[in-house]
């Protein structure tokens, strides 16, 4: 699932190629995507005619910003973004294409079928799900260390299964949680009372610099992830420990290890995370 360094990048890639476009009509080929109006008819005619002033992002949601409304996009599991010239061939498993009146299409694919997209008024999609429930944005200024340890304040389970949870600390998934936890030295199944200060200082720093580090090489293609444009991310060249199992840990050799955590796998050191 596309995390947030991921959904980042397709941000700034549609931001270069999408805005300032005016959408001549929309074609929603399956409705399940479409969840916010529960009619994809009344989304294609709320957006016939409107122009994309602006692309952002919340967590690993999409905001595709096109006056006055608001496109929320989760592209789940195997969602994609591209934006080509209206004669290409569509792909198997496109679901949605917004026709500009240039002749380029923006075209979201999701061969898993999971991506969903929600319409609001901007200014109501803050307020309404899915985005009203989730935490802090870890790269925003906001996200103090104060605030890091309220969140964790008074919870009772794994410290990695608390990272996952999107209305702790929005955008983490299993791969930027397995690299943070290395890079802070805090084994994945440490209870969360457990975390000393001086660990809970040095989860905090290895969050937000795992998070930079990722987003400055376009996000992780440890599956099918591309922005929007094709391009691959190149993160998966720097992970320390996911997806590593039985190689050696680029700090002490030990072999990595993988074991199950709140359901997801789970790549860790034995060694430096005790």
């Amino acid at each position: 699932m596309p995390e947030l360094p991921e959904v980042e990048t397709v941000k700034r890639t549609l931001e270069t190629l999408i805005v300032g476009k005016t959408i001549e009509k929309v074609t929603v080929d399956l409705p399940r995507i479409i969840q916010e109006p529960p009619d994809p008819a009344l989304f294609e005619a709320l957006l016939a005619g409107r122009t994309v002033t602006g692309v952002g992002r919340r967590g690993k949601f999409l905001r595709i910003f096109v006056d006055p409304w608001i496109i929320v996009s989760h592209m789940r599991m195997e969602g994609r973004y591209s934006v080509v010239r209206r004669q290409e061939p569509v792909a198997k498993h496109t679901h949605v294409r917004f026709h500009f009146t240039d002749g380029s299409e923006l075209r979201y694919n999701d061969v898993r079928q999971f991506g969903t997209m929600h319409l609001y008024r901007q200014g109501e999609d803050l307020e309404r799900p899915p985005l009203n429930k989730l935490g802090p944005e870890p790269l925003s200024d906001t996200f103090t260390l104060d605030v890091f340890r309220q969140r964790l304040s008074n919870r009772k389970t794994t410290i990695k299964a608390l990272l996952l949870n999107q209305a702790v600390v929005s955008g983490l998934g299993n791969i930027y949680v397995d690299e943070a936890l290395f890079e802070a030295g805090i084994h994945p199944e440490r209870a969360v009372p457990e975390v000393t200060e001086e660990e809970l200082k040095r989860l905090h720093a290895a969050i937000r610099s795992t998070l930079i580090k990722a987003v400055e090489a376009g996000g992780s293609s440890v599956r099918s992830y591309v922005n929007g444009k094709g391009e691959m991310g190149m993160f998966q060249l720097q992970i320390q420990v996911y997806g590593r199992k039985g190689e050696p840990c680029l700090h002490c050799g030990e072999p990595i290890a993988k074991t199950l955590v709140a359901g997801r796998g789970t790549h860790l050191c034995p060694r430096c995370q005790r």
